[in-house]
């Protein structure tokens, strides 16, 4: 057989029904888009090294303005 006609799964000791192979099948398929959605998320970066945070914020209008405006949010 080549690659490709070669199962992917093989039961080599017992009988496996056709429902417990399919939940098998439903397992690894689980397993395998959990771990590609995890592998494509990107790293957050740290609030440290965040160059976003050095960016002033628009200040505050109104009474007690001046508050808002040194007190962090």
């Amino acid at each position: 057989m080549s690659a490709e006609g070669r199962p992917f799964l093989q039961v080599i000791r017992g009988d496996a029904t056709a429902e417990e192979v399919a939940a098998l099948v439903a397992v690894l398929s689980a397993r395998a888009a959990a771990a590609a959605r995890s592998a494509a998320a990107p790293a957050r970066r740290s609030g440290w090294a965040d160059r976003s945070r050095m960016m002033r914020r628009p200040l505050p209008h109104g009474p007690g303005a001046w508050r808002a405006a040194v007190l962090p949010h």
